[in-house]
């Protein structure tokens, strides 16, 4: 974290968590994640993933009024039981790897959400035949695990799973809210064991909590009346754009 929180600081955390509060309120989580290599411009890795951590919980507590048992609960299930151990694996990279592996991997995760996305709307990458089964979930659930814990990007493996369920637009929102509230409170006892979380950014969040449940409101009122194909657009190109720098300073 920087020594004082100062207007640059603000002028990309507010936006980042607005963002991510909009993509949890309205468009299954998927875009959540962009916050992360947004705040890790200006941040070490550690300091941008604990920053997000506790504002994602409040984002997740916040958007469970609207979707309350809209989820398909075999879905979650499994997602949530393939998440523990993917959580316990990114722990153990967490506490051998060097903050530059931690830039590299948020980049490489952003620029690959951005070509599985181009893949799939391409038709490159075609949805499964029929849907998968849970032992299938729980096997995307570890990754979305894994990723959850390196960079709050979960959401990408998860809607790999979730799609081949062909769920409806709200309980494939329901089933990601209520996925990943547990995926963030099984990563907090790891953060806190880490020490990922520190005073400094336990007093960035009290300043952003505001601008997170705002933008899980916003999301929720989008999800009626914006496309999807509109709100990613731009995440896509933010991604492409953030995820590139990350890995170029990694990498030099």
């Amino acid at each position: 974290m920087p020594e004082a929180l100062d207007l640059t600081f603000f002028m990309f955390a507010i936006p980042a968590v607005i963002f991510a509060g909009i993509s949890k309120g309205g468009f299954g989580s998927g875009a959540a994640f962009a916050a992360t290599p947004l705040l890790a411009l200006i941040l070490e890795p550690g300091a941008a993933i604990g920053l997000m951590l506790p504002l994602l919980m409040l984002m997740d507590v916040t958007a469970l009024k609207p979707y309350w048992r809209k989820w398909d609960t075999p879905s979650a299930k499994a997602l949530i039981l393939g998440a523990i151990p993917g959580v316990a694996v990114g722990a153990l990279l967490y506490s051998i790897a060097d903050p530059d592996i931690f830039r590299l991997l948020i980049g490489l995760i952003a620029v690959g959400f951005v070509a599985f996305q181009a893949a799939r709307t391409r038709g490159l990458i075609q949805p499964a035949a029929k849907p998968m089964s849970g032992k299938a979930g729980g096997f995307w659930g570890l990754i979305a695990g894994f990723t959850s814990f390196i960079s709050h990007a979960g959401g990408p493996p998860a809607a790999v799973f979730l799609l081949s369920r062909r769920l409806d637009k709200t309980t494939f929102q329901g089933t990601t809210v209520i996925s990943f509230w547990a995926i963030n409170l099984l990563k907090f006892i790891p953060y806190f064991a880490l020490g990922i979380f520190s005073w400094q950014t336990a007093k960035a969040d009290l300043y952003l909590i505001p601008f997170a449940v705002v933008g899980v409101w916003i999301g929720v009122v989008l999800h009626r009346s914006i496309s999807e194909r509109m709100f990613f657009a731009f995440t896509y190109l933010f991604l492409l754009i953030t995820g590139t720098k990350l890995i170029w300073e990694a990498l030099t």
